[in-house]
């Protein structure tokens, strides 16, 4: 029987946990609105992201995942429900130290080399409104490292709004 290095065990248990750790959707609602009487709704961009090509897709998106979970996409003056979206990008950097020398490697007394990379967030934020009374029924946040590869930034913004509509509209909550 063949046995794993333990750098090469570590990178198979680490990895995907650090792959997950990057996407962080999460949505809250109103528990007590009834989301049965919204059948249209209609979205707009309200927090635009200077990318009319990538808000034009996601909004593309989010109406394709409302219609799939049984909503109609009206005219904003007709629509019971209004869905807006935010979108945000924000450079951060990260401190990256490599250590070596010595004969004991990380833990001598060897020099360390530090070096420092940019990296884009991006957050996507979809609140959905009662068209009406202009309560808020609905919020989804996305964020995620940004690529310079538009595909890649697609798929995961296509994966994201799955995640933030997968179980929606939420069940009233009828214990009060």
């Amino acid at each position: 029987m063949r046995k794993l290095p333990a750098v090469a065990l570590a990178m198979l248990v680490l990895v995907p946990v650090v792959a997950l750790a990057q996407e962080k959707v999460s949505t809250e609602f109103d528990k007590t609105y009834d989301f049965t009487r919204v059948k249209t709704f209609a979205v707009k961009v309200a927090t635009s992201w200077n990318d009319p090509i990538s808000e034009k897709r996601v909004m593309g998106e989010v109406t394709d995942a409302l219609t799939a979970k049984g909503w109609t996409a009206v005219d904003e003056s007709k629509a019971d429900a209004m869905v807006l979206l935010h979108g945000a990008t924000q450079e951060k950097k990260q401190l990256n130290a490599f250590y070596g020398g010595g004969p004991w490697g990380w833990r001598g007394f060897g020099g360390a080399e530090v070096t420092e990379s940019d990296y884009t967030v991006g957050t996507l934020v979809i609140d959905i409104f009662d068209a009406k009374s202009k309560q808020l029924l609905f919020r989804g946040t996305a964020q995620d490292e940004l690529s310079t590869n538009t595909n890649k930034n697609a798929k995961k913004g296509e994966k994201a709004i799955s995640r933030m509509f997968y179980a929606f509209p939420p069940a009233q909550d009828n214990k009060k």
